[in-house]
């Protein structure tokens, strides 16, 4: 009896030093649902910021984004092609599976799967292999200046769980696939999530069991996607929800002067931006047969000089972006202000454009667009379509939910869609080699879903992925960045601002990746 109470004993300390004091619950809303539960499927960030509740890298960011050891306490470089990581030991799973070697070899297989589009995470990590128990080596293909920061992202799962459960896959999500890793999570993080009724709510407890420490008191958390704008400034207002991270810009200076609430203000390392079909022979769902409008780069410049971006900020966005001429925001490495200053608006040089590539008629096409997804995503492409009938572009608008608007854009049907991509790295060669690299697949241009292929980026972004020398490789990202511009390559819109509300008893840690961390989090 006196060692049964001597292990309770033990066991409640350790679940009081795991757990925050003073439990509170967390509901917070956004204007987007997750897409899956599987870690290694989606680059969504909605997606990811849930996930990382439930599931960790060997490293993380601490709340100032400076690199810190997770289910990893150290790392040597023993060459500049190999990393020794030695694992934390006694951490379990959340179903009581001790944490080990074999769980990250797994989950490196099943980040790369080429049906999941997280892969970028694990760029230039030739091989994982195994010491023993705790202790891995990275077997890299060339030096990685960014190996610490991707693999923030790259999310171990249990493999024996996911043996268990027929789920050793990641999800096919384009095809419409369903398994049980996109249901159900099993990690190592500070909280279980408990439940995911779509477009409804996730529901989070926190893990009692985990190795890390709280900064916050918040036990429970409560997601909830509300698509419509009104609703939920509405449900914040009225008490509903504690936290609001998808503020409509319209109705920021009310939710400033409410004493009930406060607006905590930040940037968001997200650009909004256009990507035309480049490379298919024949556009699809065009008027234009035989050909395709969209590999003339007099076309593209057409476009893009036809939308008036001042225009955007003021009247969509009320100030709240800044206009874009390249494809990373302020925050991200590569980010200099002297490249980043788009074109004003010129409709006389873009009809001008569209008459030398033997468009002065114009041509039909359709825009694929997320209803919600980003701050005032339709009305953007609303106002996009309307500058573009100007020079004679007629755009019919297909607006829906990210959900199905994502596996369009991943199975390629599309001519021309609107996209926002976020900066996990902070690093602009995660940009450039997701989206501008030439698909290869694996990392490389894994979210080249507009058929890009410049030989000039490719070479550039190949050149930046191995070398250390700082200044060369950020002239390379200027480079690369400054091709893709002028070429026309993607049409950016702009830098996305994302101040969050919240009533005045929640604190919590801002995040430029619009990833809301609960463990930083308390609420009063």
């Amino acid at each position: 009896m006196k060692l049964k109470t001597l292990l309770l004993a033990t066991a409640t300390a350790a679940a009081l030093m795991a757990a925050p004091a003073q439990a509170a619950t967390l509901r917070w809303a956004a204007q987007n649902d997750i897409l899956t539960l599987d870690p290694h499927s989606q680059n969504h960030s909605t997606t990811n910021a849930i996930s990382m509740h439930a599931y960790e890298g060997l490293t993380r960011y601490d709340a100032q984004y400076r690199v810190e050891p997770a289910l990893a306490t150290k790392w040597t470089f023993l060459s500049p092609t190999q990393v020794r990581f030695e694992l934390r030991k006694g951490v379990k799973f959340q179903d009581g599976t001790p944490f080990s070697a074999d769980d990250v070899i797994f989950s490196f297989d099943r980040i790369r799967q080429p049906q999941g589009t997280m892969g970028i995470y694990v760029t230039g990590i030739q091989e994982i292999k195994k010491i023993d128990g705790h202790t891995v080596d990275f077997i890299l293909s060339a030096p990685n200046p960014l190996l610490l920061r991707n693999i923030i992202d790259f999310r171990i799962m249990s493999k024996a769980w996911a043996e268990k459960n027929n789920t050793v896959n990641a999800q096919d999500y384009k095809a419409k696939e369903e398994n049980h890793a996109s249901r159900n999570a099993m990690g190592t993080g500070p909280y279980r999530i408990t439940g995911w009724t779509p477009d409804q709510r996730v529901t989070m407890t926190v893990n009692a069991d985990w190795w890390g420490k709280h900064d916050g008191n918040v036990t429970e958390v409560v997601y909830t996607p509300i698509a419509q704008a009104g609703t939920r400034v509405a449900a914040l207002l009225s008490g509903d929800v504690d936290m609001l991270t998808d503020i409509p810009p319209q109705d920021i200076p009310r939710l400033r002067a409410d004493a009930k609430l406060k607006v905590l203000e930040g940037p968001e390392v997200r650009t909004i931006y256009l990507a035309p079909d480049v490379g298919s022979p024949e556009l699809k769902h065009a008027s234009v047969k035989g050909k395709n409008p969209f590999a003339d780069k007099r076309v593209r410049q057409a476009m893009s000089l036809a939308i008036d971006r001042d225009a955007i900020q003021r009247n969509t966005m009320r100030g709240m972006s800044i206009p874009a001429a390249i494809m990373v925001a302020p925050g991200v490495n590569g980010h200099t202000p002297e490249i980043d200053k788009p074109a004003k608006a010129d409709v006389a040089r873009a009809k001008a454009l569209m008459a030398e590539a033997g468009y002065g008629d114009g041509f039909e096409v359709q825009l694929n667009c997320p209803n919600n997804r980003y701050v005032n995503d339709e009305e953007i492409c609303q106002a996009v379509l309307a500058m573009w009938a100007r020079i004679g572009v007629k755009g019919r608008l297909a607006a829906e939910n990210m959900a199905t608007f994502i596996q369009k854009v991943q199975n390629f049907d599309s001519s021309i869609y609107l996209l926002g991509w976020g900066v996990a790295t902070y690093d602009a060669q995660y940009t450039l080699q997701s989206l501008v690299r030439t698909r290869s697949g694996g990392p490389d241009g894994n979210f080249n879903f507009s058929r890009i292929s410049d030989a000039e980026v490719d070479r550039l972004v190949d050149a930046m992925k191995t070398e250390t020398d700082e200044a060369k490789r950020n002239e390379m990202i200027r480079q690369a960045l400054i091709r893709t511009r002028d070429e026309v390559l993607l049409i950016p819109l702009h830098h996305q601002m994302r101040p969050w509300a919240m009533k005045t008893g929640v604190s919590t840690v801002h995040r430029s990746d619009d990833r809301p961390e609960a463990r930083f989090t308390s609420v009063k």
